[in-house]
């Protein structure tokens, strides 16, 4: 079962990534992700990169050594553009993006599960799920912009998907990884990271349970 893993914030920053720098973090990214299925297996690179450090040290390697929003976007895009095409021999493609791209996400889905025999309703729902827990279920003031859901020809995935508040200029980024989950509802996460900025409306949590029953209905 999945869980959600944890949330990192992030400077708002804008700008482009150079030609050179993209291909280059695409290169890395494949080489880099190729050696850890080769050596621990397909799984266990969704689980790194569902954990909010490894994935920010990962974009520092790729050459994002700096602290701002669009390390998601780049290491995720770098490594769509390096996985996707040697998707059939490594097991893992990436679906989704930011903006439009995020919202191409089920039809990317659909044609893994096509491609692989995978259930492909079930793969829709958990993406929706994800991305409606951390968009309405956690009202921490950061609208979803970014999707990203990494899945592997075995049924396992990861998601990684950035929020934007505008008024405090930052992103918060959170992961999801299909390992140990309870509840997608109930406690989901194992870490958070990122600035305290007061109370938030949190129905995920277990304190919240009477409150989540009351306006949540599961039939």
């Amino acid at each position: 079962m999945p869980r959600r893993t944890g949330v990192a914030d992030l400077p708002l920053h804008s700008g482009t990534v150079p030609r050179w720098l993209a291909d280059r973090m695409r290169d890395m990214g494949r080489l880099i992700a190729e050696s850890i299925v080769e050596n621990y297996g397909k799984k266990e690179f969704l689980v790194r990169l569902s954990d909010p450090l490894w994935f920010q040290s990962f974009g520092a390697v790729l050459g994002m050594d700096w602290h701002s929003s669009g390390i998601t976007t780049s290491v995720m895009y770098a490594l769509k553009r390096g996985l996707n095409p040697i998707a059939k021999e490594l097991g893992i493609r990436v679906c989704g993006g930011r903006g439009k791209y995020s919202r191409e996400t089920p039809q990317e889905l659909w044609e893994v599960a096509n491609a692989t025999g995978l259930d492909g309703y079930a793969l829709e729902r958990t993406s929706k799920l994800c991305a409606k827990v951390d968009n309405t279920a956690v009202q921490d003031g950061f609208q979803l912009y970014q999707h990203h859901f990494i899945v592997t020809d075995e049924g396992d995935w990861a998601v990684v998907q950035q929020g934007m508040n505008s008024g405090a200029k930052s992103a918060r980024r959170y992961h999801w990884c299909s390992s140990n989950l309870r509840s997608f509802v109930e406690d989901p996460h194992t870490a958070v990271i990122g600035e305290n900025r007061g109370q938030i409306l949190n129905l995920t949590a277990e304190k919240a349970r009477r409150t989540r029953s009351s306006i949540l209905d599961f039939s």
